[in-house]
This record gives C-alpha cells, structure tokens and sequence, in this order.
C-alpha cells in the first residue's frame, strides 16, 4: 500500500512540471487524494464490504469532485491532473503509469451488468474532456485527444482525436516501447496529443492539391496531344499553383506571404504580369 502511494506521488513530479515538494502533492493535488481513497475503498470492496467502499468513495467525489467507482481496477503510477469531473465506472480497467485528465469520462453504454466499461492499456493519456464508452479497449501507449468521444477499440500506440474518434497517427508497432521511452526523455505529451501530430483538415486540403496538379499535367498532356493531330485550341493561360502545401499550426513569423488570386479569369493575366 505504502509503496504503491510512494509510486502515485513520484509519478506526479514525472508528469507535471509544477509540483514542487511532496508536502505540497499530498495537500493540494485532488488527483493524488482521489487515487488514495480509491486504493482504499477498492480494498473494502474486494473483501466484499461493498457499502462502506461506495460511501469512501461518495466523500472523495465531494472532497475531489473526481467519482472513482470502488470496483474500478487501477494499475501502478496513475496520474489524475487537475481531475475535476473525472468519472471512472464500475468495470473500468486501467493499466500501469496512465495519465487522465479534467472532465475524463470512462462509462459504460449498457445498463446490463458486467463489462460494460473501457479497458485502457499501458502508458495511455486521455485528454482533458474526452469521453471513452463501452467495453473496448485502448492500446498501450495510446493518446486520446481533449474533447474526442471514443467508442471503438484503438490500437496501441495510435492518437485519436474528434468526435467520433478517429485515429490521426499511429506508432511503429515494432518500436513502440523505444519511442515512449524516447517520449519521456524528451518531454511528457499532455492533454493527449504529440508534437508531430498532423491536422486532418490540413492533410485533406494537401490531397485535394495534389489531385488538383495531377488533373492539370494530364490536361497539358492531352492538349499536347490534340495540338500534334492538328486541333486549333485557344491559349487560355491559367496560374501556376506551383509547391502548394497546407501546413498546420496556422501562420508564422517563418510563413512567407501569399499573393492573394482572384477568381475573376479577366484579372490573370494582370496579376501574372505584375509578379
């Protein structure tokens, strides 16, 4: 018991850059203390004394404002930050060193009894807000984006965002461990998400653009050939759209400026001319 709460406080110092003494985690973090009443009251509820567990549980939600289901099996390490709203169900199940954050949700989608409850592997990060529903399982090392609602299983290593959930990028399967390992070194991923994580908007416009000029090289080509049979067709100069790529995380000081194109065929050639 001691050990496992000398494993939670550390884990607080590994994940959150502003804890300071210990002192200061076992007083003012509501995460600590809701993963503290929760060992206990786990403990009564596996002995069978399932009513004095609820109501440790009901004072640490008045206490915390996190409701920990007494029945909920939690692993080593787990970290509840800032923890407002947080509710854990029942049949939860929640692996080594996980990370949830505010306004988590882990509920079921079923009033039968049983598993009705997500299963979250190791390493797993669940944004702030997110919503995991039902019996499926989460990988090992996944992250759940802030505000995602997942309701399907998720491979590990993969990172999920929107609503529904859809994964944005997934992790070597045979590197995992290095890289998470290599993740720590270099930085904890809050709230769910990764630094090189793309933006799916962005991804779609770059597709559409790489559609778009694939259509224009095999119009020229056509028109080369039309030419070479003797066809008369008009010069009609178009804009080059030249290396256009969408980048996500919006306009830098780095970003050089575009030209603005009109839409009006008759102003073209002016703004050709005047490049």
């Amino acid at each position: 018991m001691f050990e496992r709460l000398r494993e939670d406080i550390q884990c607080v110092f590994d994940r959150d850059p502003a804890a300071r003494t210990t002192f200061e985690v076992l007083t003012t973090y509501p995460g600590v203390h809701a993963v503290i009443f929760h060992r206990i009251g786990h403990r009564l509820w596996n002995a069978g004394l399932h009513w004095p567990a609820r109501w440790l549980s009901t004072l640490a939600r008045w206490l915390t404002g996190i409701e920990i289901h007494p029945g909920a099996r939690i692993g080593r390490r787990f970290f509840i930050d800032h923890g407002m709203g947080v509710v854990i169900g029942e049949s939860a199940e929640i692996g080594d060193d996980c990370t949830l954050y505010h306004g988590v949700t882990l509920g079921g989608t079923t009033w039968e009894k049983g598993k009705r409850h997500p299963t979250l592997g190791r390493d797993v990060v669940v944004g702030a807000g997110a919503k995991v529903l039902g019996p499926i399982r989460i990988g090992d090392g996944a992250r759940i984006g802030s505000n995602a609602v997942v309701v399907k299983d998720i491979p590990a290593g993969a990172t999920v965002v929107g609503v529904p959930g859809h994964v944005v990028q997934r992790l070597d399967t045979g590197r995992e461990a290095d890289r998470r390992a290599f993740a720590r070194r270099i930085g904890f991923d809050s709230y769910g998400t990764t630094r090189d994580m793309p933006d799916p908007v962005a991804h779609a416009i770059n597709c559409m653009l790489d559609h778009i000029q694939a259509m224009d090289r095999r119009m020229e080509s056509m028109c080369d050939a039309l030419k070479s049979l003797g066809t008369e067709l008009g010069d009609v100069h178009l804009p080059d759209l030249g290396p256009c790529e969408i980048r996500s995380g919006g306009v830098g000081p780095d970003t050089p400026e575009t030209p603005e194109v009109s839409e009006r065929p008759e102003d073209w050639a002016e703004q050709e001319r005047l490049k």
